[in-house]
Formats: structure tokens, C-alpha cells, sequence
């Protein structure tokens, strides 16, 4: 079977935060069983372009992609050559995985592929949320929802990393058919807990710093504890938000609790490792690859109830859930540090049930039957 896969970007544009190594992950992990993968992307690493060689197939840690100039350097993405390789070559694969929304590299690959009478996996990553429609530009996307998007949407088959995903695209579209499985994440090695233990509740921030994350909650709620804490901001972001943050820390007079340690490769394990609590307290998250790496090195998570894990941690009691306010995370911070009980038993029973539930052998087997199903419906000789 042979899949192409399409995104706005691809590794190493790691500025894009978790989607890229999911995107990855999975592609490296479906030719390590026998799929025939190729990738489509353009040069897209934020306001900047990835240093590649474009338009010529390359490997990229064993998997052929094409990386193709672009045009634009927002959040659009738009790359002719890409649309136009797409053209000629899309009937040589039995489907199209494209991975995310709203920008135009998916939408008019979308468009292609239907063209071209080809089956389309679509992957919303978080981008056909409720929330997604009330962010940036909401009502060109409405108009365009209505207008275009959802009859393109509804030809599409639909795959969904959580349980909360899939319920708000079973709301919003009628597509042909909706799939369900996690992520594959990276997961370490046994790495033991590196926890100073020195009267502090140590709390770590590691994702990709904007507005959605709802990290003016969380400084809002440290601003009104009464206990010994630190916070360690790991991650990446627009300049003149991160000033408006440290500006609010400082007007909170929380900055002396804070460290800034800006982005973490590989050795955010370690970091993950040397706190108690990851906290997220999202105003949207589709999935949240953070918390199974931060629950696979033993510490616990503080999410809201709009990250897509929440119903996982919940289930396997794993940290806590809060509400996007400040109180409610305020609260659930000071519930933990009465805990420390509670962080010892998730430190000891997390890393076994991450292992058992992410093992990629077994999510990667959920990926190619979904596959399966879907060109069976279009290709006989695969029936």
C-alpha cells in the first residue's frame, strides 16, 4: 500500500511544536511495517524557511520527502509546486493522509485529491475545534466553512487522536467515516525520578508559548498561593507575547518563582524528571503529546478539561483536571501540594501504563487497518 502523506510542514521544523514529531513519528513507524510512505511539504519553519534542498525527493531519517517552496510566510502556506506535483502524481498512491486545516497547502490538496478520485484521510489536529472557529479570523473561516470547506470535509474520511476530537467532529461534519487512535509519541527509556526534594512543589510549563495555552491562568492562580513553589517555562513563542508574560509576572509578583529556560530538544525528559507536576491548562487541546512524555518519566499532570488526554488521565488517575479559569487552577495546584502521597503512587504506576497503552506496535496496527478499510471502499484488488 502506498500513502502520501501532506502537511505545511515537516521535521525539522520542530518550531511547530508536537504535530510535526507526531507526523513523523507515524510515517517512520508505518514503513517500519511494511507501508510505502512518501512525504509532501513545503519549507515552512515559522517566519522563516527550513535550509532544504526543494522539490527534489530526499530522505529524511528513512522517509522520502519533498519539501516545495512557499509562497506565503503566515499561517497559509501556499506553495504552487506543491499543488502542481500533487496533480501529476497523486494517482500513484491508494491515499492521501493530510494533516491538519485552514491553511491552503491541505485545503487545495484536499481539492486534488478529489479531483483525482483518491481517498482522503484527514487529520484536523485540533484545527476544526469549537475554539478553532472563535480564534484567528473566524468569520472567513465560517464564511469559507459553509460556502466550501464542509462539502470537502464531508468527502473526507476522518481520523482523530482523542476521544474529546472526535466528538466535536461527529457534531460539526458527516463525513464518510470517523477513525480513532492516539498519537504516537517518543517515549525514553527508563529515566528515574531527578527530583530535588527541598520544600518546593516544582511545576513545569513545556510546549509552545501563545495564547491558547492559557498561561495568564496559570499565572494568575500562582499569584494567589501561599505555599513555596517554582515554575519552569520550557518552550518557544512570539517575542512580543513572551514580554507581555514576563510583564504579567511581574505585575503579579510571581517573576522571582520563575525560570525561563526557553526550548528543550531531547532533553526535556531529563527537565520532566526534576519537577512534580506538568501543568496545562489549555483553553484547546487536541491530543497533547507533553503529557504521555512528562506521565512516561513518572510526573504527574495538571490539564484543563479542553486537552484531549484529559478523559485518559482521568480514567487511569493520572493527575488532575481543572477548569480554563485561574481559581480552578489555583485550587488543583493546591490540592497537589497536599498531596505528596498521591505524586509518589503516579510516579511509580505511570511509566508502566504509558508503555502499555502508547506501544507503537500496537497503535501502528490501528493506522493500517484504517488504511485498509479505507481503499477497500475504492480499490477492488484491495477487497
Amino acid at each position: 500500500m502506498k500513502v502520501l502523506h501532506i502537511n505545511a510542514s515537516y521535521k525539522p521544523a520542530y518550531i511547530y511544536g508536537g504535530p510535526t514529531l507526531s507526523i513523523s513519528k507515524l510515517c517512520e513507524q508505518l514503513v517500519k511495517n511494511g507501508c510505502s510512505v512518501e512525504v509532501f511539504s513545503t519549507t515552512a519553519n515559522g517566519t522563516a524557511e527550513l535550509p532544504v534542498i526543494k522539490n527534489i525527493q530526499q530522505q529524511v531519517d528513512g522517509i522520502s520527502v519533498r519539501y516545495f517552496k512557499r509562497l506565503t510566510k503566515d499561517h497559509s502556506h501556499f506553495s504552487p509546486r506543491l499543488l502542481i506535483a500533487l496533480w501529476k502524481d497523486i494517482r500513484n498512491f491508494d491515499v492521501v493522509h493530510i494533516h491538519a486545516w485552514w491553511n491552503l497547502v491541505s485545503v487545495f490538496s484536499c481539492l486534488i485529491a478529489h479531483l483525482r478520485s483518491v481517498p482522503v484521510v484527514l487529520s484536523p489536529r485540533g484545527t476544526l475545534s469549537p475554539y478553532s472557529f472563535l480564534n484567528r479570523n473566524r468569520m472567513l473561516k465560517k464564511l469559507f466553512h459553509f460556502a466550501v470547506g464542509r462539502s470537502l470535509l464531508n468527502r473526507c474520511h476522518i481520523h482523530t487522536t482523542s476521544e474529546r476530537e472526535q466528538q466535536a467532529i461527529i457534531q460539526l461534519l458527516k463525513p464518510l467515516s470517523v477513525f480513532h487512535s492516539y498519537n504516537l509519541v517518543n517515549l525514553p527509556a527508563y529515566l528515574p525520578s531527578q527530583l530535588r526534594e527541598n520544600g518546593l512543589l516544582r511545576l513545569l510549563f513545556l510546549s509552545r508559548i501563545q495564547q491558547k495555552k492559557g498561561i495568564e491562568l496559570l499565572f494568575k492562580a500562582l499569584s494567589e498561593l501561599n505555599f513555596p513553589y517554582q515554575l519552569s517555562i520550557a518552550g518557544d513563542g512570539d517575542k512580543t507575547y513572551l514580554k507581555k508574560l514576563k510583564k504579567l509576572s511581574l505585575r503579579y509578583r510571581i517573576a522571582d518563582h520563575i525560570k525561563w529556560l526557553g526550548f528543550k530538544g531531547l532533553d526535556k525528559f531529563q527537565l520532566m524528571a526534576q519537577h512534580h507536576v506538568l501543568v496545562l491548562p489549555s483553553y484547546d487541546e487536541s491530543f497533547g503529546n507533553v503529557v504521555i512524555e512528562s506521565l512516561s518519566v513518572g510526573t504527574a499532570v495538571l490539564i484543563s478539561n479542553k486537552v484531549g488526554l484529559a478523559t485518559f488521565v482521568r480514567k487511569n488517575n493520572l493527575g488532575w483536571i481543572c477548569k480554563t479559569s485561574s481559581s480552578s487552577v489555583r485550587d488543583s495546584i493546591s490540592k497537589i501540594n497536599a498531596s505528596p502521597g498521591v505524586l509518589d503512587i503516579i510516579r511509580e504506576f505511570a511509566p508502566p501504563i504509558v508503555v502499555s497503552q502508547f506501544n507503537e506496535d500496537k497503535l501502528i496496527k490501528a493506522y493500517l487497518q484504517m488504511y485498509q478499510e479505507i481503499v477497500q471502499l475504492t480499490n477492488p484488488r484491495y477487497a
